[in-house]
């Protein structure tokens, strides 16, 4: 006499993905609009415009040159008899820095190559002029 096994109903169990999904969608949305934008802030100046910029990432040295010909560097001004010490004590022993020149475009060229001028003297041997991404 054959005997087959009596069918069991194996029931399969499922995760109900859809509340998960809203989750996640719900943390996405909180976490783009709860997070900080880095804004740079301080001296206001024009960047002149260029078709082919790249974004800096590397650890850098940011010099600012506003419309009078003044100088800053990390918001604080810095008389051009002392860009050179100032520059100098920056790079230290590491003189693969980047040094950027941020000047503001209604500024005579001679100012900018004046800056330039320094950091190159002070030890900078990456030099580069910041620029706004244009059309």
């Amino acid at each position: 006499m054959l005997k087959f096994k009596s069918k069991t109903s194996s029931y399969q169990i499922q995760i109900p993905l859809t509340s998960l999904v809203d989750i996640v969608f719900l943390l996405l949305i909180y976490f783009l609009l709860t997070t900080n934008f880095i804004v740079e802030e301080g001296i206001k100046i024009k960047l002149p415009n260029a078709k082919a910029s790249a974004p800096q990432i590397n650890q850098e040295i940011t010099i600012i040159v506003d419309k009078q010909g003044l100088a800053y560097i990390s918001d604080a001004k810095v008389p051009f008899d002392r860009l050179y010490t100032r520059i100098k004590e920056m790079i230290g022993t590491d003189m693969d820095r980047l040094v950027i020149i941020r000047a503001d475009k209604t500024l005579v060229l001679n100012k900018a190559v004046k800056v330039m001028d320094i950091a190159k003297a002070a030890g900078a041997s990456r030099l580069c002029l910041a620029t706004e991404k244009g059309l």
